[in-house]
């Protein structure tokens, strides 16, 4: 089954509510049923054979009446049981004929009625079936709604603190608030471990550059300690960087709460005057296309996303190459793409560079050009931010690595936020 198979398949698929609704009303239709025919038996079986009611069960048959008393000189006659009127056998067998067809009638009757009794029955057991599984299904979306509120607004202090019997949805409620309070525990001490990593640390490797700038400064400094203490500084500055990316991944993997009004094409103008030298410095020709893309979210890390990504694309271009910078809003979302020449990345490999620490062929062994944990930033700071990353190879060499963010349109002079403006054109 495809995959587009299987969302159909699901779409259509009924909703528990509808389930046990046609639950209740299937169990009480066939309960119907069941007596309706029981009660058809019933009446069937208790309606005496027009026979017997006209002639009893002395054994009096037609013949008999026929042949009739022998001091009469009527023949076939006999008196109606009971009554003393004498019946032809002709009227005896209208009689019967009656009464066969006010039985029929009586159970086509039964059957008829009782059907249309039921049916009336069964819609109101589906409606009341509709209420009773709404009733019984409300500590469930209780459940589902404090759900959906801690995953939109990511506060997990919220409690579903359900009040009800002791059951399987009291069960349930109470599993999921430990669940939650194990998470906040859990994403606290994230948090503080990050903090204090930041601290503990970055410290000891700026008091390391610090030393080793002062010692090559030196006046006596030999040449040997000199080109010491110049590689000294290159591996502590990688380490730096590499103990920065790692904090930043940390951080970034959490969702941000505390989001702040920007737009992608400022931050992506700055980025490119701060890489311009080192771009320069290579003969690579930069390309600003950059529409307003307005978005909420922290600053640090979205100018730390669009800096990763120049900062790849220009380490990773080929010498007097191209590197494009392209800002807009399309379809709601805000994007923010950037595109660079190079060797040519197979399609298989694309996925492999967001994950931490891995390269492309050569570049795996190579320290120069970071430490590896570049775009896996970029994909933690966008899925933060409730968005995407993709990246795509070029014919000619290089990627295309584009950023999706969902657009915030904010009223000017107040920061308040307005409707999200739907297929707008990008820029």
């Amino acid at each position: 089954m495809s995959a587009l198979d299987h969302t159909i398949t699901q779409r259509l698929r009924p909703t528990i509510r509808v389930r046990l609704t046609l639950l209740y009303g299937g169990l009480f239709l066939a309960g119907g049923i069941v007596l309706l025919a029981l009660t058809y038996l019933l009446v069937k079986g208790s309606l005496q054979p027009p026979g017997d009611k006209l002639f009893g069960k002395s054994g009096v048959t037609e013949r008999t009446v026929e042949q009739g008393p022998p001091e009469t000189s009527f023949s076939g006659t006999a008196p109606e049981p009971g009554t003393g009127t004498v019946l032809s056998p002709k009227q005896s067998r209208q009689v019967i004929g009656q009464a066969e067809n006010l039985q029929r009638e009586t159970l086509r009757s039964l059957l008829t009625q009782g059907g249309i009794a039921l049916g009336v029955v069964g819609a109101a057991a589906l409606a009341f079936g509709w209420l009773i599984a709404d009733r019984a299904l409300r500590p469930v979306q209780r459940i589902t709604e404090t759900a959906r509120r801690v995953a939109r607004s990511h506060d997990l202090t919220e409690r579903i603190a359900y009040a009800g019997p002791r059951d399987d949805v009291k069960e349930l409620a109470d599993t999921f608030d430990t669940m939650l309070g194990r998470l906040a525990r859990a994403f606290d001490g994230q948090r503080h471990f990050v903090a204090n990593a930041s601290h503990e640390l970055r410290t000891p490797l700026a008091i390391n550059r610090t030393l080793v700038d002062v010692a090559v400064r030196r006046p006596d400094a030999t040449e040997d300690v000199k080109r010491l203490g110049e590689s000294l500084l290159v591996v502590n500055g990688r380490h730096e960087r590499l103990i920065d990316g790692l904090l930043t991944l940390a951080g970034s993997e959490n969702t941000v709460t505390d989001a702040s009004a920007l737009d992608l094409a400022d931050v992506a103008g700055h980025v490119l005057d701060q890489a311009g030298a080192e771009a320069a410095a290579r003969g690579i020709g930069t390309a600003r296309e950059l529409s307003p893309a307005p978005v909420a979210g922290d600053p640090v890390l979205l100018e730390r996303l669009v800096q990763n990504l120049v900062e790849n694309a220009v380490r990773h271009n080929r010498d007097g190459g191209d590197l494009t910078v392209a800002t807009g809003v399309r379809n709601g979302w805000a994007e923010v793409a950037v595109a660079n020449t190079g060797p040519v990345v197979p399609p298989y490999e694309i996925e492999t560079i967001f994950e931490p620490f891995r390269r492309l062929g050569t570049d795996r062994v190579r320290s120069d050009r970071g430490s590896g944990l570049g775009l896996s930033i970029v994909r933690a700071t966008a899925q933060a931010h409730g968005g995407t990353v993709t990246a795509s190879p070029r014919p000619s060499g290089g990627l295309t690595v584009t950023v999706h963010l969902p657009a915030r349109w904010f009223v000017p002079g107040n920061g308040a936020e307005a409707a999200p403006r739907r297929g707008a054109a990008s820029g």
